[in-house]
């Protein structure tokens, strides 16, 4: 065996050895709900697809639709000849719904923050995230040669304390943290985050990506706090609204220094016409809908009600079980009664809180609910005698 296929097959009998080896599971969606994968049919607690949206007839037209008038893809960047019509007019329906001035769309969450990081911050500046914030957010901080430092878990005043230490010998300061936890589902506190930021003259970005489309009426997790001004708020397009890419609303200076120097839209080719259009389409659902915008919060709070675990804040519930191993086992119990619910490991989450992460959808029914309550005990039963 030659040293590069050595030193990878090294790699992955370590993670084996820990249960942290990944493998890909093809897995075909059938609706909004269920999945084929290995041959079963089982219900699906493990997609991000909130709002069902990726399957909605209106949304699927409008894609099918879009590829009759622009084709396939987009051609190139869309600084050459890939900025096609639909994507002035989704940048314009998100920057309303997020009340800024404008849009950029990326092409996906991770293109948006390790873009819109390195370009904002540089060498002399300071970027301070939370510790639990998405890996992207992370390498978007790293990427941009600046000092990072991570401050705890929605913790405030540590943050305040950070900014007292260190804001004075950096020109410039950015502070990140996801709007909903993708992990843990709880949400920042961005009211304060941001009148802590205010005050230190520190620029918030909140990603939004699990909040759009299912918090405060579909405005998402920001809208929460009126009072919160985040000058930098990004999310995505491939959750609730049920396709593929990203934005950062903001304000039009900013907007135009993202489009003229992010180095993820310079160089990326630009989303597919039929994924823009599906979008547009997707928010004409969210605007006017909120039954079904309501449903995936209302969903994950019958889920915790039945188990007795704190309220759920967004559609996504953590069950916590502790070892990967564990984590692994519980889930391929569930597989075995028809559930797909995802174990969580590290290092996506840290170590000793493997975990289940179920995911709520506008289309669950209670009794999808109930039955996933009733699988789910015995493994909390394990955790917590």
């Amino acid at each position: 065996m030659d040293s590069l296929s050595a030193f990878a097959q090294a790699k992955l009998d370590a993670l084996e050895a820990q249960s942290l080896r990944r493998r890909l599971a093809p897995t075909r969606r059938l609706d909004g709900l269920w999945v084929e994968r290995g041959g079963r049919r089982l219900l699906s607690f493990s997609c991000n697809d909130y709002l069902n949206l990726s399957h909605h007839p209106a949304v699927k037209a409008a894609a099918a639709a879009a590829i009759e008038t622009y084709g396939v893809g987009s051609g190139a960047s869309r600084l050459v000849t890939g900025d096609h019509p639909l994507l002035a007019r989704l940048e314009a329906r998100l920057a309303r719904l997020k009340g800024t001035e404008a849009a950029c769309i990326f092409g996906s969450g991770y293109l948006a923050n390790t873009g819109v990081i390195p370009t904002l911050a540089g060498p002399s500046d300071l970027v301070l995230v939370d510790e639990l914030a998405h890996a992207c957010i992370w390498a978007g901080a790293k990427l941009s040669g600046a000092q990072v430092i991570g401050f705890r878990h929605n913790d405030v005043d540590h943050l305040e304390a950070l900014l007292a230490e260190h804001r004075s010998a950096h020109g410039r300061c950015l502070v990140a943290t996801d709007g909903v936890f993708s992990m843990d589902g709880d949400i920042a506190p961005l009211d304060r985050l941001s009148a802590v930021c205010l005050v230190h003259d520190a620029w918030l970005l909140s990603d939004d990506a699990h909040g759009i489309g299912v918090l405060a009426g579909g405005r998402g997790s920001g809208a929460l706090f009126p009072t919160a001004r985040i000058p930098l708020q990004m999310g995505t397009l491939s959750k609730a609204i049920g396709g593929y890419g990203a934005y950062v609303c903001a304000s039009a200076a900013v907007v135009d220094l993202l489009k003229t120097r992010a180095r993820t839209v310079v160089y990326s080719t630009a989303p597919p016409p039929a994924v823009i259009a599906g979008a547009l389409a997707a928010l004409d659902v969210i605007e006017t809908d909120p039954d079904r915008v309501a449903r995936p919060l209302a969903n994950a709070r019958a889920f915790t009600a039945a188990l007795n675990l704190p309220q759920a804040q967004s559609p996504i519930v953590p069950v916590l079980i502790g070892e990967a191993a564990e984590a692994l086992a519980a889930s391929q119990a569930l597989e075995a009664q028809g559930f797909l619910v995802v174990a969580i490991r590290p290092p996506t989450v840290p170590a000793g809180t493997a975990r289940l992460r179920a995911a709520f959808t506008a289309d669950h029914t209670p009794d999808d609910i109930a039955r996933l309550a009733q699988a789910v005990r015995p493994f909390l039963a394990k955790v917590h005698p």
